[in-house]
């Protein structure tokens, strides 16, 4: 049930503890100003009840008649006399209304009762006698809303306004944190795919600055040292390839014997093999833009391109593919080797599918040969791994699935390697539609 971004669970977080910090604040508020309005109330009722006292006791007879009119009409108040029969329903047993009944009963006497109807007509109906020795017993009818404890309209307000301005810097705090932690998870996503991230921003917070500081020093780090490696490993290539071109011109030249020479020029585009697919390996995407690319156009060049080498490709490819954003070139050298395997290793039926399903786009080299153990299927991911059965070429590299895996994290994608239901091996590349 909780949020899945940090950004979420932090704000909600606040959140409650502002919401449960302004309803304490509130019942807190309630809980003190009962009392003093308890009190303000049968403060004012007593006072009324002295009132009528004094006035009746003062008035002269023929008069009180027209006294309780113009306390009806200018007041409110009414004066009732108790009977027996009466039906009275009490007030709410509430900590108001026993504050209430307390400070009547210390004002007016132990036997002053207090109700919320008689006989049907609401309102604050308060007893009293005229003194302790008269057995008659008075009604005194005041308005309902001097026994109602309002909260004034702009305490709600100002409490309102107060929690609008809670949250607003709840949320201030929560985009403050998850921000930096954000963008970080994002460089480091750009890193996974072998690309090297803009720096990020060395600003906020110590904590903050310090991991921002030292992810920077290791994406440099990173930067430079595969930027070391390639450059050894072209140096490499390039220091190789001249004597492997002599070597080739000499025995051409020199070896009379036909297939000696052709053993000896097999074993030299064999070792040009095995530099090409290191330097691509290390070369990746390095180089190379993401660009508008259509696919379709892109996989039918790849298939004609092995049809003239002798290696035709049964094709099924959806035709209206969108263009998509990707690296053209380190993509057809991921297919081609995924292609090259199958016809090494796979058998002589070379499918090739692509289309668009849940939001990816799924590329797949099928074949009929023996497969790969699901147990070893990680492993061969791995560079320089090969598998010692009939899928393997004692005179691989073991690079040629480790440069498909890189290629597809480059695009923010995976590599499956799943069992045929014909029998053999679907090598699955899925990259997602908006790379």
């Amino acid at each position: 049930m909780m949020p899945r971004t940090l950004l979420a669970r932090t704000f909600l977080l606040l959140a409650i503890l502002v919401l449960l910090t302004t309803t304490a604040w509130l019942s807190l508020f309630r809980y003190i100003d009962a009392e003093p309005r308890a009190r303000e109330s049968a403060q004012l009722a007593a006072s009324a009840v002295n009132l009528i006292r004094a006035a009746l006791f003062a008035a002269a007879p023929e008069k009180r008649m027209a006294l309780f009119n113009d306390l009806s009409t200018r007041e409110g108040i009414r004066l009732l006399p108790a009977e027996a029969d009466d039906r009275i329903e009490p007030m709410p047993d509430t900590r108001f209304m026993n504050l209430i009944r307390q400070e009547l009963a210390i004002r007016l006497g132990p036997q002053t009762k207090i109700a919320a109807e008689v006989d049907g007509v609401p309102g604050f109906w308060v007893s009293f006698r005229f003194d302790d020795q008269d057995d008659d017993e008075y009604w005194l009818i005041l308005p309902r809303d001097r026994a109602k404890r309002n909260i004034a309209g702009q305490w709600l307000s100002w409490g309102l306004l107060a929690l609008v301005l809670a949250l607003a810097v709840a949320w201030f705090i929560a985009t403050r944190i998850s921000r930096p932690l954000k963008a970080l998870a994002q460089s480091a996503v750009t890193v996974g795919r072998g690309q090297m991230p803009e720096p990020l921003p060395e600003t906020g917070p110590e904590e903050l600055q310090g991991l921002a500081s030292a992810f920077n020093r290791m994406a440099a780090d990173l930067q430079r040292h595969e930027r070391d490696r390639s450059e050894v490993l072209a140096g490499i290539s390039h220091d190789l390839r001249t004597p492997l071109t002599r070597l080739r011109l000499e025995a051409e030249l020199s070896v009379a014997d036909e297939v000696a020479r052709q053993a000896v020029v097999t074993d030299i585009e064999q070792m040009e093999a095995i530099i090409s697919q290191f330097m691509d390996y290390a070369r990746g995407d390095q180089g190379e833009a993401a660009v508008k690319t259509d696919l379709s156009a892109l996989l039918f060049t790849l298939s004609e391109r092995q049809r003239c080498l002798g290696h035709p490709l049964l094709l099924d490819i959806d035709e209206t593919l969108p263009e998509l954003k990707l690296h053209p070139k380190a993509l057809t050298r991921a297919l081609t080797n995924l292609i090259d395997n199958a016809w090494k290793y796979g058998g002589t039926s070379i499918t090739l599918t692509a289309n668009i399903q849940a939001e990816c786009l799924c590329i797949e080299v099928g074949d009929n040969g023996p497969g790969i153990p699901e147990n070893q299927i990680e492993r061969l991911k791995q560079p320089f791994t090969r598998l010692e059965n009939a899928r393997t070429n004692a005179s691989g590299t073991g690079l040629g699935l480790a440069i498909v895996e890189r290629v597809a994290r480059v695009h923010g994608g995976r590599l499956e390697l799943l069992p045929n239901p014909n029998g053999g091996l679907i090598a699955r590349l899925s990259l997602p539609l908006n790379f």
